[in-house]
């Protein structure tokens, strides 16, 4: 009986080992990325919290998820890591883009702004986990256009100012053709009395066109005067867009000139966001051996 049941222990033993093997592997993770956080190790609370991308960007090894076998135990910290990575990433990122400030909305969510200048955009988010900028399409595709624009003098809203401008232009028209439609007016109505005037059995159709026409004249020109009666507003509310494209355009210009001034070009300034990760990792692994030959 006792032989029988000897199998069955054997078992449960190894269970038990590899149960207790994995737990420890567990508590083993959690305790080096104590340690390392204590240490202000960043280097390595980055390889903890993904290895399976940092040996991919960093050591150009092949893609393996075991790597990340116990990552899932911190998610629920992630902000609070987040929050502790980001002192040495943004002062690192202070001297490299010296044009983006950065706002804590929340433990570890950072917002990011583009220049500290007035009514400067928020252009998108910092992932501190990653390392990597999390731009707002929309205003990354309006800076992009400025710089495929300046090489034809234009500027983002060029083309819809010139529109909004020539609207204007044509209500001043409207407004200084006012004589010039009153005169109109008046001998349209002299000749839609001469019309009725007018009576004729065999004429009475080419007089009933005539006095179509003649309403018909009279009323485009009403709509013109309804037009011209409205166009101080509608110009007043133009000239308002215009104001705000151009200070968008501005803005943009400010932009433009901060990145050629840190990048020298949008191409250098998009290949540096691509390569941010590897880029500051390799600063951080260079100060830990500047720090280990000094000790």
């Amino acid at each position: 009986m006792e032989k029988q049941n000897q199998p069955d222990l054997e078992k449960q033993d190894q269970s038990t080992r590899e149960l207790t093997n994995s737990l420890q592997q567990k508590l083993d993770y959690l305790s080096t990325l104590r340690q390392a956080i204590t240490a202000g190790d960043d280097r390595l609370v980055y390889e903890l919290i993904d290895g399976d991308h940092y040996h991919q960007a960093l050591l150009n090894e092949e893609s393996n998820p075991t790597r990340n076998a116990q990552v899932d135990l911190i998610t629920d910290v992630h902000p609070a890591i987040s929050h502790y990575l980001s002192t040495k990433l943004i002062d690192y990122l202070a001297h490299e883009y010296p044009f983006f400030y950065y706002e804590e909305t929340q433990t570890g969510e950072f917002q990011i702004y583009f220049g500290n200048w007035w009514d400067r955009r928020r252009f998108g988010k910092l992932n501190v986990l990653k390392v990597a900028f999390d731009f707002s399409q929309e205003e990354f595709n309006k800076l992009q256009k400025t710089f495929e624009l300046a090489a034809a003098h234009k500027r983002f809203n060029t083309d819809q100012i010139q529109k909004v401008s020539a609207a204007n232009d044509e209500l001043q028209k409207l407004i200084d053709a006012q004589d010039d439609r009153d005169a109109q007016k008046e001998k349209l109505r002299q000749q839609l009395k001469d019309n009725g005037q007018r009576n004729s059995l065999f004429d009475s159709g080419r007089i009933k066109e005539e006095r179509q026409q003649i309403i018909d004249e009279l009323t485009k020109l009403a709509d013109a005067d309804e037009q011209a009666n409205n166009a101080h507003a509608t110009m007043k509310d133009n000239e308002a867009k215009i104001l705000t494209l151009s200070k968008e355009d501005t803005i943009l210009a400010y932009e433009k000139q901060a990145i050629e001034s840190s990048f020298k070009s949008f191409e250098n300034f998009n290949e540096r966001n691509r390569s941010l990760y590897v880029d500051y990792l390799t600063t951080l692994i260079g100060k830990a051996q500047v720090a280990a030959d000094d000790e």
